[in-house]
């Protein structure tokens, strides 16, 4: 049966820690249990301006604003959105470009938009940053965006909507059943019946 409204997910934290293996293993599961899902892709990548260590408040508000405007778009075409980032983590971003500051008093509008997502998952940095071309490598970098997820994400995402996952049990062969079941109990919906675990797992080691 097909849900009544679209579920939300994000995938949060900082850079190189697998939230796009998750995202697509996790829509995997959604589409196995007979749910259409529909992906966030990180918008950073298609920015503009300058990004990473570079990024100026300028910079990360475009980042947040269009995070807003994609999952806006995309919200109405699938059963279940799965956002690769939030407003949460970007707003960690934005907030260490501004140097400690909201420059552009957005955080207002993050607060409210938090609340947007039915299920939040924050990936822990156990593993290295994998070089691509676009993530910093920079570790330093990267602990400072997880210090500042210490700071807001429990501000922002109620306890009962966070999931603490480390990103070395992430890869395309996990197994995502019960935070399916968790996000459907959040949106008072069940998963179908014909989506087992074990279809989902021969699906995605196939």
């Amino acid at each position: 049966m097909k849900w009544r409204r679209c579920a939300k997910i994000a995938f949060v934290g900082s850079h190189g820690i697998r939230k796009a293996t998750a995202c697509l293993s996790f829509a995997t599961t959604m589409e196995r249990a007979g749910h259409s899902a529909e992906l966030s892709r990180e918008v950073v990548r298609y920015s503009p301006l300058a990004v990473n260590e570079a990024s100026t408040p300028e910079s990360q508000l475009w980042v947040l604003m269009s995070q807003i405007r994609q999952e806006l778009e995309l919200a109405s075409k699938a059963e279940v959105l799965v956002s690769d980032r939030g407003v949460m983590d970007n707003f960690a971003y934005y907030w260490r470009a501004c140097g400690g500051a909201d420059n552009f008093d957005v955080l207002p509008l993050v607060r409210k938009w938090s609340g947007t997502y039915d299920l939040v998952v924050r990936i822990l940095p156990d593993v290295p940053i994998h070089p691509d071309g676009f993530t910093d490598t920079d570790e330093s970098f990267r602990d400072d965006i997880e210090d500042l997820l210490d700071l807001w994400l429990p501000k922002l995402v109620a306890p009962s909507r966070l999931i603490m996952l480390p990103a070395s049990v992430i890869d395309v062969y996990r197994d995502w059943w019960s935070e399916a079941e968790r996000l459907a109990n959040v949106v008072g919906e069940k998963l179908n019946e014909e989506g087992s675990r074990e279809e989902i797992y021969q699906f995605c080691a196939g």
